[in-house]
């Protein structure tokens, strides 16, 4: 027995009967989100891939593998889009290691995300020199532009960064986009395309939830 099974995904048919207006308003929701744009149908998709290795939705990575493929994404640039996923989650991960920092200061306040907290992200280079020392050099290897360009992966970044709920990150890759070239345009559709994949993480797994059911 397997918990993913293509096959498991009929069941996601009988949404059309079971609730017909919430599996009407998800099918236009992924219209829209994933039709040209300021980002291209392409890119979103490239996209869509870099998300859905954060949402570890093993039915969206296969879905929109498949339509990057055939939207003409090779194989390199989807590779460097997980990359870009991995980045960020590890991002996430090391940025919130101030937080560490500040819950052993006694006095160091109520206020939770403030930009200055980053200041004391830099004590990682003391306090575990060699390990902070290759994350750089992972994160910079992963964003670096390749078969994907910088603008690219910066959109990905943002993309991935609203799933991972990591508010440094978000700040430091919308910078980083917009000095790519990054439009606002661009940057709310690549924010709707992770607004997308969470729900269709979510949508997906109806079927399993009712393969449950009429097992």
């Amino acid at each position: 027995m397997s918990y993913y099974e293509k096959d498991k995904l009929k069941h996601l048919s009988k949404l059309k009967d079971l609730a017909p207006e919430q599996a009407d308003a998800f099918e236009r929701l992924n219209a829209e989100v994933f039709k040209d744009g300021a980002v291209s149908a392409r890119d979103k998709e490239i996209i869509a891939v870099a998300v859905a290795h954060a949402t570890k939705c093993p039915y969206c990575l296969d879905i929109h593998t498949k339509k990057a493929k055939a939207a003409g994404a090779s194989l390199e640039e989807l590779i460097e889009a997980a990359f870009v996923a991995a980045a960020l989650e590890a991002g996430g991960a090391v940025a919130h290691s101030v937080h560490m920092q500040l819950a052993l200061i006694e006095d160091a306040g109520d206020t939770i995300y403030k930009k200055s907290n980053m200041k004391k992200l830099s004590n990682m280079n003391h306090l575990a020199k060699d390990g902070f020392a290759a994350y750089n050099a992972f994160g910079a290897a992963a964003m670096k532009a390749g078969k994907l360009p910088a603008l690219v992966k910066e959109l990905a970044a943002v993309a991935v960064a609203h799933i991972t709920e990591c508010p440094y990150c978000i700040d430091y890759h919308s910078k980083q986009a917009q000095k790519a070239g990054a439009t606002e345009e661009q940057l709310a559709e690549a924010i709707l395309v992770a607004g997308a994949l969470a729900a269709g993480g979510a949508y997906t797994h109806i079927a399993n939830m009712i393969d449950s059911y009429e097992s």
